[in-house]
């Protein structure tokens, strides 16, 4: 879905560039974790939740991923010196991995800490990240010498 909506916008002239779309998959992954503040905050005043705030975060949190990975791939491939491409997307991974890594240390030291509180401060480090690369998007289309 997401394949075909880049190419309907890129026939009328209209698709965001690489950085575009990392900003906007951040802050899809962000208003995710803002659903699940709000369902933290409903189950902690001793309401039921409906598992659909699970799926809206899970959509939401999709479409971040679909605005990230296979773009991230795609302008790895893209930048990288032709001769060095299989390692870039070998460093891209590995990043992920890190990523990963680093996640899951820091998810451990949360363990006290509240739902709400918790799912607050991923969604605005992930909103924030995304608003930050927002205002880079322009010097780094230019550093990316026309690769879109």
């Amino acid at each position: 879905m997401f394949a075909w909506l880049w190419v309907w916008l890129n026939k009328r002239g209209r698709e965001p560039s690489s950085p575009a779309k990392f900003s906007l998959g951040l802050v899809l992954l962000g208003s995710g974790f803002l659903v699940m503040v709000a369902a933290a905050l409903a189950a902690a005043g001793g309401h039921r939740v409906s598992p659909l705030w699970l799926v809206l975060t899970y959509l939401l949190h999709t479409f971040g991923e679909l605005s990230l990975s296979p773009v991230g791939l795609s302008t790895v491939t893209k930048l990288s010196p032709h001769r060095t491409v299989g390692q870039m997307m070998g460093v891209w991974f590995m990043s992920m991995s890190l990523g990963n890594l680093i996640a899951g240390r820091v998810a451990g030291q949360f363990e006290a800490m509240p739902l709400p509180l918790l799912f607050g401060a991923v969604a605005g480090v992930a909103i924030g990240a995304g608003v930050l690369l927002a205002l880079f998007v322009r010097p780094l289309r230019r550093m990316m010498g026309g690769v879109h």
